[in-house]
């Protein structure tokens, strides 16, 4: 039986807002007199409290977790100078972002890898509204799993009736002394990924937000953890789904339970109740009451606002549809190769458990690239025919571009825009997009493991 799944096609932009009780430091040096949002972004060991019995040496931008939130204008050109003060190299990828490709963050496939000590000015207009995030995309496992994401708003000219509240997503594996387990266990690698053992929103565990009571919230959930699929429901409370993945709906859906894998993001507007200190749940739907995952609070709003009514849409993104009628369609396959996984001249085991039509990636480091998985023509309509053949979730992801989901066998679609697809266990499901943004772009699992261990490719478009 297909599960409905409640999405609908649109567009996104958010407003600005305080956050009243997050630390997320905004780092921007805001030209007076210009439009341009700029910001100067390190990547820096630090230390951070993350378990309750002692510090965790964390790899933090601008050494910190949470990191900055970075915000900008739809249209407007963004300008971000990166220094690289890790003891090895890096770079930034902008998840979601339809970029220019040579400021896209792929080592030696859109860029030459960020030496240590090295500097790198990322220069873009951001065309669609909407959250996204940041994070490299070299010794992921390890760069990510210690702290290196952060959250990257995307803001409308036309402000909306909303106020912001971030929920960063991350689970650590960490012990309760606040040392590392292992980051990657080759057994859990070659099935869903290797969970955190600590769950954190904005770096707490089960933190307790407060909201302005009577306030029309946008709730900004990003799963920047490497592995977790989290079933987000605020249950019994009226919550509508306005986007998904920095794409809006065209008109809002309740929220009941939705699956937001590795990668993903969802923003849900909520009107806060009226009376000072009611607290709000919001829940990891796992089994049948699910987990707790954080908490909204309200508190008394510092201005006067009118009565809020409704939870209004958002406005479309300038996505090009797609000629299904002239598109060229074109399958790609996701599979496990299995367990056994060649062995260097050391007897070190180099993992391969996944595949893309028969083909995995095993150069971790991109510096010899394989064959595209496709060449697309530029401005041509495609419909990618996906088919999940293994017994795992995968959230898959293309760089670049923003695609339509037109059908699955596993649920019943109205067609959405998004960056990522996650796709159950032996799904199959058809996308489509219009191949208008030239260079080379990644395709790929977000499950950090999958990605590292073989499902990973890239597409070329000319």
């Amino acid at each position: 039986m297909k599960r409905r799944t409640l999405i609908k096609t649109a567009a996104a932009g958010l407003i600005g807002a305080n956050l009243p009780t997050l630390t997320l430091a905004m780092s921007s040096a805001n030209k007076a007199g210009s439009e341009h949002y700029d910001y100067i972004l390190t990547a820096e060991p630090a230390k951070a409290r993350i378990a309750s019995g002692g510090d965790s040496d964390i790899l933090g931008f601008n050494g910190q977790f949470p990191a900055p939130v970075i915000r900008a204008k739809q249209g407007k050109l963004l300008r971000i100078k990166f220094i690289n003060k890790l003891d090895e190299a890096t770079t930034i990828h902008w998840h979601g972002i339809r970029i220019l490709n040579s400021m896209d963050g792929v080592p030696n496939l859109t860029q030459p890898p960020i030496p240590p000590g090295g500097t790198f000015l990322y220069e873009f207009t951001c065309p669609d509204a909407g959250t996204f995030w940041y994070h490299p995309h070299m010794n992921s496992v390890e760069q990510l799993g210690k702290g290196l994401v952060g959250a990257l708003i995307v803001e409308e000219d036309t402000p909306q009736d909303y106020h912001d509240v971030i929920l960063g997503l991350k689970d650590w594996r960490l012990k309760n002394d606040g040392s590392y387990l292992p980051l990657s266990i080759p057994r859990e690698a070659f099935r869903d990924g290797t969970l955190g053992t600590i769950a954190t929103v904005n770096g707490m565990q089960k933190p307790t937000i407060e909201v302005p009571a009577g306030e029309r919230l946008r709730l900004r959930f990003l799963n920047m953890d490497n592995t977790r699929v989290f079933n987000l429901s605020m249950r019994s409370n009226a919550a509508y789904i306005i986007a998904i993945d920095g794409s809006p709906i065209a008109a809002p859906l309740p929220l009941d339970i939705h699956p937001t894998g590795a990668g993903m993001r969802l923003d849900a507007g909520f009107i806060c109740p009226e009376e000072i200190g009611v607290e709000i749940p919001i829940f990891d739907m796992k089994g049948r009451f699910g987990v707790e995952i954080c908490r909204l609070k309200t508190v008394a709003p510092k201005t006067k606002t009118t009565k809020k009514v409704g939870i209004p849409a958002l406005p479309i993104n300038p996505i090009p549809a797609p000629d299904l009628s002239a598109a060229e369609s074109l399958s790609f396959v996701f599979e496990w190769a299995g367990a056994l996984s060649p062995s260097d001249a050391k007897g070190q085991v180099d993992h391969s458990f996944w595949l893309i039509n028969r083909r995995a990636w095993s150069d971790h480091s991109h510096q010899h690239l394989p064959e595209p998985l496709a060449t697309l023509s530029l401005g041509k309509s495609y419909i990618f025919e996906l088919h999940n053949a293994t017994p795992h979730h995968h959230p898959i992801h293309l760089h670049g571009l923003i695609f339509t989901v037109l059908e699955s066998d596993k649920k019943d679609i109205t067609p959405f825009h998004t960056d990522t697809i996650l796709l159950e266990k032996n799904e199959r499901a058809k996308i489509a997009f219009v191949a208008d943004n030239p260079g080379k772009w990644m395709f790929h699992c977000h499950v950090i493991e999958h990605m590292k261990t073989g499902l990973m490719g890239y597409i070329t478009i000319a």
